[in-house]
């Protein structure tokens, strides 16, 4: 009978949108980008060009009455007709030709409000869902981790996507203590952007920030280190130019924001009951999200800590696991699950 009931887990992330199916797994990992053309008639509404993969090929290199944006910001939404639209195509390429309508769950940061959950809730089930569920990133992040979270035991969480590091401390299935803080990949990746114009008189874009992050970029210097040539526009030339870089230049470029999110993971650990801190110093942190797949993140976070930090199997795909895990078992996790549509 599943057929008939359709299930989808939706990792409604900032930077990307991962779809998950039960028995077939992560069927769509797309970012959740959209193009909007501009109506230039009076009083028309603005027309959805492109979602997703195609949408970003054209961030930067649209003509004016184009604009390709993120319609999550730092992982609520910022746009609700946008948004709706998104969930939509997302939905129904999932599905394909399904004629049912589907139970949908959707992961939210841990810091959102009971509006924004709301938000979440009706966009989906205006999308098409049958019932919409929402539950907490770090909760379906250890679900996906392959941590038992209903143990009276403290396990701790960092999930660091690209709008929201996520830190929590979970015990009997619930959450203890928790905080969501605004930075987290994207802020790294306009580090890069800034630091490389100051130093280097050189303009990039975000795009060519994220390469530099994810080939040669580490949380903390490193003896052997990586270089890489990077293409620009000369600040003063206004000409085409290239620089080389190394990653000790780029680690240093995002401290700041490091010290941020290293700082979300402290102020957790210093909320949490003692009893449950000495669980954590055991099991140690455990990493999810892609940005935790940053070279020598899990060395920042002991140094800042003085608890040991691991990545989780798979970081990128946790919280897509973890609604699959959900949703399968969805009366063993109520606790956990937010709300219904």
């Amino acid at each position: 009978m599943a057929f008939f009931s359709p299930k989808l887990g939706i990792d409604l992330g900032t930077t990307n949108v991962l779809v998950f199916v039960p028995g077939k797994g992560v069927v769509i990992n797309e970012p959740s980008v959209v193009a909007v053309g501009k109506d230039r008639g009076k009083g028309g509404k603005s027309k959805i060009l492109a979602i997703g993969s195609k949408a970003k090929e054209m961030i930067g290199r649209t003509p004016d009455d184009i604009i390709a944006y993120r319609p999550m910001k730092d992982g609520v939404i910022a746009d609700y007709r946008v948004t709706e639209a998104m969930l939509r195509y997302f939905m129904r390429k999932a599905l394909g030709w399904n004629p049912f309508k589907p139970t949908v769950l959707v992961s939210v940061p841990a810091g959102v409000t009971s509006t924004e959950k709301r938000a979440v809730i009706e966009a989906a089930i205006k999308a098409g869902a049958k019932n919409a569920y929402v539950v907490k990133e770090p909760i379906l992040a250890a679900i996906g981790a392959g941590i038992p979270i209903h143990e009276p035991m403290g396990r701790m969480v960092a999930d660091i996507g690209g709008g929201t590091i996520d830190v929590a401390v979970i015990s009997l299935g619930g959450i203890v203590a928790s905080t969501s803080v605004k930075c987290a990949g994207n802020r790294l990746d306009r580090a890069i952007v800034d630091h490389i114009k100051r130093q280097h008189n050189l303009a990039i874009g975000d795009k060519t920030a994220e390469e530099i992050k994810i080939r040669i970029g580490a949380a903390v210097p490193m003896n052997e280190e990586l270089t890489l040539a990077v293409k620009g526009r000369d600040q003063v030339s206004g000409l085409p130019r290239t620089v080389d870089l190394s990653t000790n230049d780029i680690a240093q470029a995002m401290v700041r924001e490091l010290r941020e999110m290293t700082q979300a993971v402290r102020k957790v650990l210093q909320d949490t009951p003692p009893e449950l801190a000495a669980d954590i110093i055991d099991n140690g942190i455990i990493l999810t999200g892609g940005t935790s797949q940053l070279r020598q993140m899990p060395e920042l976070i002991y140094r800042r800590t003085g608890v040991v930090a691991k990545l989780a199997n798979d970081p990128y795909y946790c919280v897509a696991r973890g609604t699959g895990i959900a949703l399968k078992h969805l009366d063993t996790y109520e606790k956990s699950v937010m709300a219904k549509g």
